[in-house]
């Protein structure tokens, strides 16, 4: 079984601008975006590349500007 292999990216000021993990080539897991002067942007979690649960996006202070949740979708069946 496949482990999740984490994943952080740099702006060139040397900021981070995103922290997580993929899994097989996906992202899985917590991920946190972050703006340009290290500000939190967004965080949420994937499954398997797919964006789960609920997400929020701040402004540059911290606070929470909105929410999104986002559930699974399911296959329809006859």
């Amino acid at each position: 079984m496949s482990k999740p292999i984490p994943a952080i990216d740099h702006y060139d000021n040397g900021k981070v601008r995103f922290r997580g993990a993929n899994l097989d080539g996906k992202m899985h897991g917590p991920w946190v975006f972050y703006r340009r002067d290290g500000t939190r942007m967004r965080s949420g979690s994937f499954e398997r590349g797919k964006q789960v649960g609920v997400w929020r996006t701040f402004d540059r202070t911290g606070r929470i500007l909105k929410e999104t949740e986002f559930r699974e979708r399911r296959s329809e069946t006859s």
